[in-house]
C-alpha cells in the first residue's frame, strides 16, 4: 500500500468476503472512508478492516454501489495502455468464441469484461453503446476512440457509434439520460438508425435508435438455432416474438406452420417486415395479442392447435422485491403452454431476468408441470451466447435461462 496515489475505502468483513470471492461491487453501507477527499468517478483503493488491499475501483457516492472494482493487480496504472490492453482482451475473446459471428455480437459486457456498467454491441460497422456507471461515463471519451482504433487493426472500419444510455439505472448513478450519435471525428452522425443484420442465415431490419435496448437481442443467437432444430414439420406458436426471431428461425428450418404473437403492434409489423425480407411471409403469421389471454382462449377452444410452443417473455422482474410476482407470471404462461400442448409436444421456455435465478426458474417449471399433470423430458439447458460471458463469482452476469423440453 505504500506510495499509492489513490484515496482509501475501508470495507467491513462481509464486503471483503464478497470481493475475495470475485464480486466487483462495494456497497456504501459496507464501508468507511474515503480517507481523503475525492471526486465521483475517481479511482480509489479498497482495503479490509485489517488493512489488506483488495483492489482498485471507481468511486461514486451517488450510487448504492459506492465502488465498482476495476483491478486486483497492484501493478496496474490505469493509463491509456491499460485500457487498450483490456479492450484488446475483450475483442480477442469474441474473435475466439464467436468465429464468423464476430461481425454481429456483444463486444463489451460490463462487469464480465471488467468494464463495469459499459455495454458495446457490434452490428457490422455500427457500434451501439450503453453506459450505466459514472466511472465509465467519464472515461468513454478515451475508450471509444481506442475501440475504433483496435477494430481498425482487425480490418473493421467503424461507420458510427450510437449511444443508448437512457435506462433508469442512470438516475441511480446521478447521470442524465443520453442518446444520439457519438461525435468522433471521421464517424457518421446523420444515419437513419436502420441496418440489415444477418444471424443464423436470417436477415433482420434492425432499428438501433428506436428498438428495444440496443436494437436487437444478440444473446439468444444460438438458442434460436437450437430451437429451430426441433421445428421441421411442426406447428409452432412463438410467444412474445418481438422481432420474430424464433419464428423466422423455425420457419426457415421447415416448420409446417408458424404463428408469431406479440402485444406490441410495432413488434408485429417488424416481424412481418422481417418475414418478407427472408421470403417467409407465406410461412409466418404475425398477430397482435396478449399472450396470457391468447393461451387461455386457445385452451378454452379445445384441441391442440400447436405442437411446439416458444415462450421468450421480457423480464417479468427487474428487482428482488418483485420476484414473487414474476414467479407467478412465469408459472402461469408455462402452465398454460404445457396444458395446451399435446403429449409429445415441445416447449422452449426462458427468462432473461437474473433475479429469476436458475434454481428459482427450475422450481417454477416443476410446479407448473405438476399443476398441468405432465412430465418434462429435458432436451437442452442453455444460457446466453458466449459473447455475453458468465463471470463466476458475479451472479448478475448469469441472467438468461433457456430450456427445451418434450412434454409427456
Amino acid at each position: 500500500m505504500a506510495n499509492r496515489p489513490y484515496p482509501v475505502i475501508t470495507v467491513n468483513e462481509k464486503a471483503a468476503r464478497s470481493l475475495r470471492a470475485g464480486h466487483p461491487w462495494v456497497y456504501g453501507a459496507e464501508t468507511s472512508g474515503p480517507d481523503r477527499p475525492c471526486q465521483n468517478g475517481d479511482l480509489v483503493d479498497v482495503v479490509s478492516q485489517k488493512g489488506r488491499w483488495l483492489g482498485t475501483g471507481l468511486y461514486n457516492n451517488h450510487s448504492k454501489i459506492l465502488v465498482r472494482l476495476l483491478s486486483r493487480n497492484t501493478n496496474d496504472r490505469f493509463d491509456q495502455d491499460f485500457w487498450r490492453r483490456r479492450l484488446r482482451y475483450a475483442l480477442d475473446y469474441r474473435k475466439t468464441v464467436m468465429g464468423p459471428d464476430y461481425a454481429c455480437c456483444r463486444l463489451i459486457f460490463g462487469e464480465a469484461d471488467q468494464f463495469p456498467g459499459l455495454t458495446v454491441d457490434r452490428f457490422g460497422d455500427i457500434l451501439v453503446t450503453e453506459v450505466l456507471s459514472l466511472g465509465m461515463e467519464v472515461r468513454k471519451d478515451l475508450l471509444y476512440p481506442l475501440l475504433v482504433d483496435l477494430l481498425r487493426e482487425d480490418g473493421v472500419t467503424v461507420r458510427a457509434i450510437y449511444e443508448r444510455s437512457d435506462a433508469p439505472l442512470r438516475d441511480k448513478e446521478g447521470l442524465p439520460k443520453v442518446t444520439g450519435f457519438y461525435p468522433l471525428p471521421g464517424l457518421a452522425t446523420d444515419l437513419d438508425g436502420h441496418l440489415l443484420l444477418e444471424e443464423n442465415g436470417i436477415r433482420y431490419d434492425v432499428d438501433y435508435i428506436h428498438g428495444q435496448k440496443t436494437g436487437f437481442f444478440l444473446d439468444q443467437k444460438y438458442n434460436r438455432r437450437a430451437a429451430a432444430a426441433l421445428a421441421p414439420g411442426r406447428k409452432v406458436l412463438d410467444c412474445f416474438t418481438h422481432t420474430g426471431a424464433f419464428a423466422l428461425n423455425c420457419a426457415q428450418a421447415g416448420a409446417a406452420q408458424v404463428t408469431a404473437v406479440d402485444i406490441s403492434q410495432e413488434a408485429v409489423a417488424l416481424t412481418r417486415r422481417n418475414a418478407a425480407l427472408n421470403g417467409l411471409e407465406g410461412k409466418v403469421e404475425a398477430r397482435q395479442a396478449d399472450v396470457f389471454d391468447l393461451l387461455t382462449q386457445l385452451a378454452q377452444a379445445g384441441g391442440h392447435p400447436y405442437d411446439y410452443i416458444i415462450l421468450d417473455p421480457p423480464a417479468f422482474t427487474k428487482s428482488g422485491a418483485t420476484v414473487k410476482n414474476a414467479f407467478r407470471g412465469y408459472k402461469e404462461i408455462n402452465y398454460k403452454a404445457m396444458k395446451l400442448l399435446p403429449r409429445g409436444g415441445y416447449l422452449a421456455t426462458c427468462s432473461c431476468s437474473h433475479f429469476m435465478t436458475p434454481a428459482l426458474f427450475c422450481q417454477m417449471l416443476r410446479e407448473a408441470a405438476a399443476d398441468a399433470a405432465v412430465s418434462l423430458r429435458q432436451i437442452a439447458d442453455r444460457r446466453q451466447a458466449p459473447d455475453h460471458p458468465i463471470l463466476w463469482g458475479v451472479p448478475e452476469t448469469e441472467y438468461l435461462k433457456f430450456y427445451l423440453f418434450q412434454v409427456i
